[in-house]
């Protein structure tokens, strides 16, 4: 088997195929198995199948214009009022949106990050859209559908990073 954290590429072009409810289920199951600052899972997802929501979360910045074209979004987002552990829940939302790469990954499916935080006039438009409330902040969009591009793994690695003992 391929190793899904290798061959993992963004993907921005989808076939008009749906996801059924089982596919999604399975994504947000791995993202929430992500590892989180004292446990707390600060975070929450919102499904988008509706095009007309898509539509204006695509219309949110111009690099949303993908959401359209993909069969779900999934808006990963962080919830202060969750925090046991100060300006962690950022690190923990990461960890799942890469999950949830990963996993898609994993189960032959395409999708790309598209980040919102810290970017402020990013989020409140994406808060606005979705309804989220004060304490929700919208992290990122996962646009994830059928793939309609193939891309090769790239090797990243890069001895030049690697420090040993010390810098």
């Amino acid at each position: 088997m391929i190793d899904p954290v290798l061959c993992r590429r963004s993907i921005r072009k989808f076939k008009k195929n749906p996801i059924d409810n089982a596919q999604v289920k399975r994504l947000l199951t791995a993202a929430m198995c992500a590892p989180s600052a004292e446990d707390e899972r600060p975070w929450h997802f919102i499904v988008v199948r509706d095009n007309p929501v898509k539509n204006d979360l695509a219309e949110a910045w111009p690099l949303a214009h993908i959401v359209n074209d993909a069969a779900v979004a999934i808006v990963v987002c962080g919830d202060e009022s969750l925090q046991k552990v100060q300006n962690c829940w950022m690190l923990d939302c990461a960890a799942a949106t890469e999950n949830l790469l990963v996993e898609a990954q994993y189960i032959g499916l395409g999708a790309v990050w598209l980040g919102l935080y810290p970017v402020e006039g990013r989020i409140q438009r994406v808060r606005d859209i979705l309804g989220a409330p004060r304490s929700v902040i919208p992290f990122s969009i996962i646009p994830i559908g059928i793939p309609d591009e193939s891309k090769e793994p790239l090797s990243r690695y890069d001895e030049r990073k690697i420090h040993n003992q010390k810098w």
